[in-house]
């Protein structure tokens, strides 16, 4: 009996030393992208955890040689997150039970798709290009407050964002903005925070 269950806890301990490697290794890039992607840290550190549990579930992935182990990790990041915007999208909006405002429940799916294919968008930008509109457009903040939280000059924010959003136009152009087109206005979506009208 006790046979079968030594490789067992061999194999669990090694298990948790390949996720103890690949949270040392990717933990910090798998938060930023999750952080940067819903714009909260609790829920990107929640993420980053059911990322970890899949890894684990699934370790054979990582050890197998085939492909990018971060890159299959940023894939499950991402699933995770749309499989959430998709979750809370299909609940029903919460009414408050005034009987003067009788509730209207609207259909979100337009809005989650908006919203992922502005993410998918954003993907194509460089790093510094994509930190800046997050700044400025998602998380609403001045120039100044975003030079701040970016720690570089306000100067290189404006010339950073103005390439950004002609990068970001590019992007749309090439395709990322089909769903807007299909719907036959031919503009990007509507992105939250005033990115939609700065693009479109």
């Amino acid at each position: 009996m006790p046979g079968p269950l030594w490789p067992r806890n061999r194999r669990g301990s090694t298990d948790e030393a390949l996720i103890r490697a690949v949270y040392e290794e990717h933990g910090n890039a798998l938060l930023a992208y999750a952080t940067r992607l819903t714009g909260d840290r609790a829920a990107a550190e929640d993420v980053v955890q059911e990322t970890l549990i899949r890894a684990w579930r699934h370790s054979e992935v990582l050890v197998n040689g085939k492909g990018s182990v971060r890159g299959w990790l940023l894939t499950v990041t991402r699933n995770i997150i749309t499989d959430r915007y998709r979750a809370k999208a299909a609940r029903p909006p919460e009414v408050s039970g005034s009987a003067a405002a009788p509730p209207v429940e609207g259909d979100h799916a337009d809005a989650v798709v908006d919203t992922m294919t502005v993410l998918g968008a954003l993907d194509r930008l460089s790093p510094e290009h994509r930190d800046v509109l997050t700044e400025l457009y998602y998380r609403q903040h001045s120039v100044a407050e975003a030079a701040d939280r970016l720690g570089i000059p306000a100067g290189t924010v404006k010339s950073r964002s103005h390439y950004a959003l002609k990068a970001l136009r590019e992007v749309f152009g090439d395709g990322a903005g089909d769903g807007a087109r299909r719907r036959g206005n031919g503009r990007p979506p509507q992105q939250p925070g005033g990115l939609r009208e700065v693009v479109a």
